[in-house]
């Protein structure tokens, strides 16, 4: 049995899902000025080098990722953070398992709605 649909509590059915890149698929959900994302990374897959003018901050829940941001580079583990500017090129390489992230957006990715 469903659960009917709610104004405050989003399961992962309700997310708007992409594939982002090869391997990287993200779930969104959006309020009015803030986007949340569960990324999923195949072992080995990459998020090219890109940038937007939405800030961007994250977490690392499981996995491994080689991560550049602008100028440094840092292997981020499980329990970790990163914080992007606007603007600021970025990307990443997952570890040798699967990898998750949350990330979250502001102002809302109207691509990842």
């Amino acid at each position: 049995m469903t659960s009917p649909a709610s104004k405050y509590f989003v399961t992962k059915p309700d997310c708007s899902r992409h594939q982002i890149f090869p391997g990287v698929m993200i779930n969104t959900v959006a309020g009015e000025k803030t986007m949340i994302s569960i990324v999923e990374l195949e072992p080995r897959s990459e998020v090219k080098p890109h940038q937007h003018p939405h800030e961007q901050m994250g977490y690392l829940v499981s996995g491994e990722l080689t991560f550049t941001i602008g100028d440094e580079t840092r292997v981020v583990k499980p329990g970790e953070m990163w914080r992007i500017p606007g603007g600021v090129v970025h990307g990443c390489v997952a570890g040798s398992e699967p990898t998750l992230a949350i990330d979250v957006f502001n102002p809302i990715r109207e691509d990842y709605r």
